[in-house]
């Protein structure tokens, strides 16, 4: 476990999924009781097709003039486990040789853009420098999260002791790979009242669910529920980048839920859910029947709860709409952070260069105290200030002030009377399973949903997975857990999460067993935290703290 902003070595994550001979909750997801067209072979593998292989509409045959083929080095140049960036006319790729084999790839990574030649090869799969994502070299599938698509695959082969690769003109052009899925055979006419698959919430758990099923051969409906006005986006990217537009951080267009069938409802919000019937209740009253459900709702911002707090120009950010204000309100004006976590921060520092002054509000001593340590903390602190960001530790907000019903001022308790023209309130989060309390399914005394390994809840077909859920962490002693961040940005938690729901959903028993990987970047620092470390008895520090080139690894 560590935390540093140099490059750390990437944990190796191993993720073991048995297939068993019967498939009885295959047969349950198909609304005729029968199990629905495979596609994939009977022995369960499943058939991924690379980009190369590929049908596109504009060239539904492919020529020879679709592709490119080069000589790209001597068969001298590499050395067992490395890897280098080759040019091929229309793009890079990245070559790789493992085991006397030689393996071509597209050279990004799909999540955003990373040089993989940058990353860790080991053990047959190189994994991203930047956020962990890691890829089979031998496919190119990805294999550990974050982010959706594969890497494109491209032959090679050896000839008169130079290494000549083959590849599409568009593989090349692309540099991604969206695994190949089944189409929806049995769609919904009109607002149908019934599915095979329910999904609450389209963040990365519900998204990967989804597309999970569509890969492993699921043919009937799947309809995706959020509360959002928006298709499934990048939520992570809101705090540190608060100008995206919505289309910026779009995951999937809207053809591509078209072309595979995964009905999304937006601003849809399920109020009830009725387990004994399999059931959900929406706020409008319309029903929907289910096979299957999964259980991603994500959390609820908490909210200031003293004087003022109904004024205008306080925010939590949580959707596209709510960053692009808070930039359009900050630029050249006074901004209030309230919560010096990793949302608090990642605003604070996105703001120093759009606003007058950035100050932050935090009870603790330091930022980051409870993940990182004070001492990390306090470096990290010193950073912010060097950009002109204000502190205020040890002390909260007891009144918003506003002139004209507007933000004017922040009252803190230690008398200090900020000044304020927005506020962007960060101070953690709650699940979002008010609407689960009647439902039967059992909930912690936090409003947490409880899960197995398997992303099963107590009860039968229902499965959770993201923020909204505590799971056996295998390598801490299957000790119960939470990680919210982790699971918000985009996490390989979150994502892993759907993708073993899905498979369970089909009687795959896969279990969840990665390390949880948090990522952030600030002022051009990136801080990757790698493992679990609440209730940390110590610190200890390699590298130069003050020069932000370290590792801190957190002990118990």
């Amino acid at each position: 476990m560590g935390g540093c902003f140099s490059k750390p070595k990437p944990v190796e994550l191993k993720i073991e999924v048995v297939l068993p001979e019967k498939e009885r909750a295959k047969e349950e997801l198909s609304a005729s009781a029968k199990s629905s067209p495979r596609a994939y072979p009977g022995n369960g593998t499943a058939r991924h097709f690379h980009s190369e292989e590929r049908l596109t509409t504009a060239h539904p045959y492919p020529s020879a003039q679709d592709y490119l083929e080069a000589a790209v080095c001597h068969f001298k140049d590499l050395e067992n486990g490395q890897m280098r960036e080759v040019e091929l006319g229309w793009g890079k790729v990245l070559l790789v040789k493992e085991a006397g084999e030689f393996h071509a790839l597209g050279h990004k990574c799909p999540h955003y853009g990373a040089p993989l030649v940058k990353g860790v090869l080991s053990r047959g799969r190189v994994r991203c420098p930047w956020h962990g994502a890691c890829f089979n070299i031998s496919t190119g599938d990805l294999e550990d999260f974050p982010g959706l698509d594969s890497l494109p695959k491209f032959q090679v082969k050896v000839e008169k002791e130079k290494v000549y690769v083959r590849a599409s003109k568009q593989a090349l052009q692309l540099q991604r790979r969206t695994k190949v899925m089944t189409k929806c055979i049995s769609p919904s006419l009109g607002h149908s009242g019934s599915t095979n698959v329910l999904i609450v919430g389209a963040g990365a758990a519900g998204l990967v669910c989804a597309e999970t099923l569509r890969q492993e051969g699921f043919s009937d409906r799947i309809v995706l529920c959020t509360l959002d006005r928006h298709l499934p986006y990048d939520r992570p990217k809101l705090s540190k980048s608060l100008d995206a537009q919505p289309e910026q951080l779009t995951l999937r267009p809207k053809e591509f839920f078209r072309a595979y069938g995964i009905e999304v409802l937006t601003e849809a919000q399920v109020v009830t859910v009725d387990v004994k019937n399999k059931k959900a209740v929406f706020k409008d009253g319309f029903k929907l029947e289910y096979s299957k459900l999964l259980l991603a709702p994500g959390s609820s911002p908490k909210t200031l709860s003293c004087k003022g707090k109904e004024v205008e120009n306080v925010f939590t950010i949580r959707t596209p709409e709510d960053a692009n204000r808070v930039v359009r309100l900050a630029r050249g004006r006074n901004a209030v952070v309230v919560g010096a976590g990793f949302l608090g921060m990642e605003v604070a520092a996105y703001l120093s260069e759009k606003a007058h002054s950035v100050s932050v509000v935090e009870l603790e001593e330091t930022p980051f105290r409870r993940f990182l340590g004070e001492r990390v903390g306090r470096t990290l602190m010193k950073m912010f200030e060097n950009y002109r960001v204000k502190f205020y530790m040890q002390t909260e907000v007891s009144e918003l002030r506003a002139q004209e019903g507007k933000l004017k001022e922040v009252v803190l308790k230690s008398s200090k009377v900020v000044r304020a023209d927005v506020c962007v309130v960060g101070i953690g989060a709650v699940p979002a399973t008010g609407f689960l309390k009647q439902s039967g399914i059992s909930l912690d005394n936090r409003g947490f949903i409880p899960v197995n390994k398997m992303m099963q809840t107590s009860v039968p077909g229902v499965f959770a997975a993201g923020d909204a859920v505590t799971f056996p962490l295998a390598w801490r002693n299957n000790r119960r857990v939470n990680i919210p961040h982790w699971q918000m940005a985009h996490a390989q938690g979150s994502s892993l999460a759907g993708r073993v729901a899905a498979q369970n959903m089909l009687a795959q028993e896969a279990e969840i067993g990665t390390v949880p990987y948090l990522w952030t970047a600030m002022f051009g620092k990136s801080l990757r935290y790698a493992g679990y470390g609440e209730g940390f008895d110590d610190v200890i520090i390699q590298g130069d703290l003050e020069e932000l080139k370290f590792v801190a690894f957190y002990t118990k």
